[in-house]
C-alpha cells in the first residue's frame, strides 16, 4: 500500500517539477528563437534575438569589376566563402552569448572575420588580376560590425552579469538589455566572475604580417599559400580565444609559455610550408620564420 507523502516532501516535488517545466519550456524558447521559428511568446522570442544580434559586413560582389571568364570560378568560390564566413561568425556570435567581457565581440568574432576577409577578398583580387586590371582597395570592404536591438559589443557580456542575479535570471526582458548600465551591474554579480572574464584585461595577440613580405607567387602553388595564409589566421584567432579563456590562470609567464609559444611554433611550421611551396617553381624566400614570434598588446 503507497504511503501518503509528508506534507514537506510534497511542496519539495512540487518545487522540483515546477522548475524542471519551466527549465524545459525555456529550451523550447531559445531553440525555436535561434531556428528562426515563431514562438507562443513572441516577446521572449524577440528578446532572445536582440540580445545576440547580427553581423552585418560590405558587399564585395557589387564592387567587383568586370570579371574575366578565366577567373569567375575562383571569384564565385571566394564570393561563397564570405557568406559561409559571416554565417559562421553568426553562430559564433549565438553560441557565445554571455561569455568575455566588453571586447570579446571585437576581440574574439569581428577581429577573426576581418583577418578572413582580408585574405578572401586578396585572393578574389589576384584571381582577377591575373588576365585583366588587378582591383585595388577591396580590403577596405573587409571589418564587419555587430548590429542588434540594443546590444552593443559588451551588451552580452552585460547580460551575464544580470543573469547571475536570482532575481533577473527569471525575467525573460532583461535578456534583451545590452546597455552599457547592465553591464555594469552585472559586475559583481556570480554570473560575471567577478568580470574575471574581460576581454580588455586579456588583450590580444598581435603578429607580423606574412602575405605581405613574400614575392610574386608562382601560379602553381597558389592554393598552397593561400591555403597556408588562411591558416595563419585561424591560429591566430584560436590564440586570442585561448587567452580570453585563461584570463587569470597561471603565472606572470603562462601567456608567453602556454599561448604566445606553441602559437610561434605553429607558425615556423607554417610559413614553412609557404616557402616550399613557392621554393618548388622558384626562387625560395629566407627568412619568413622571422615573422613566427607574435606578441600581447594590452
Amino acid at each position: 500500500m503507497s504511503r501518503a507523502l509528508p506534507k514537506y516532501n510534497k511542496r519539495r516535488v512540487a518545487v522540483i517539477g515546477g522548475a524542471a517545466a519551466l527549465a524545459l519550456t525555456g529550451a523550447v524558447v531559445v531553440n525555436s528563437a535561434l531556428a528562426g521559428e515563431s514562438s507562443k511568446n513572441g516577446t521572449a522570442n524577440a528578446n532572445t534575438l536582440a540580445s545576440v544580434g547580427t553581423i552585418s559586413c560590405p558587399d564585395v560582389a557589387s564592387q567587383l569589376p568586370a570579371i574575366p571568364a578565366s577567373a569567375k570560378a575562383e571569384v564565385d568560390r571566394n564570393l561563397a566563402l564570405l557568406n559561409t564566413q559571416i554565417a559562421e561568425a553568426n553562430k559564433r556570435l549565438v553560441d557565445t552569448v554571455g561569455q568575455g567581457g566588453p571586447n570579446f565581440v571585437n576581440n574574439a568574432i569581428l577581429g577573426p572575420l576581418k583577418d578572413k576577409r582580408v585574405s578572401t577578398v586578396n585572393r578574389i583580387a589576384t584571381a582577377i588580376g591575373r588576365t585583366a586590371a588587378k582591383p585595388q582597395g577591396l580590403e577596405a570592404l573587409a571589418p564587419c560590425a555587430l548590429n542588434g536591438g540594443g546590444v552593443n559589443a559588451g551588451g552580452a557580456a552585460g547580460n551575464a552579469g544580470n543573469q547571475g542575479n536570482m532575481g533577473n535570471k527569471g525575467n525573460a526582458g532583461n535578456n534583451g538589455n545590452g546597455n552599457a548600465g547592465n553591464n555594469g551591474n552585472g559586475n559583481g554579480n556570480a554570473g560575471n566572475n567577478g568580470n574575471a572574464g574581460n576581454a580588455g584585461a586579456a588583450g590580444t595577440i598581435s603578429c607580423p604580417d606574412v602575405a605581405s613580405q613574400l614575392p610574386a607567387i608562382p601560379a602553381s602553388a597558389k592554393a598552397e599559400v593561400d591555403r597556408n595564409l588562411a591558416l595563419l589566421n585561424t591560429q591566430i584567432a584560436e590564440a586570442n580565444k585561448r587567452l580570453v579563456d585563461t584570463v587569470g590562470q597561471g603565472g606572470p609567464n603562462f601567456v608567453n609559455n602556454a599561448i604566445l609559444g606553441p602559437l610561434k611554433d605553429k607558425r615556423v611550421s607554417t610559413v614553412n610550408r609557404i616557402a616550399t611551396a613557392i621554393g618548388r617553381t622558384a626562387a625560395k624566400p629566407q627568412g619568413l620564420e622571422a615573422l613566427a614570434a607574435c606578441t600581447l598588446n594590452k
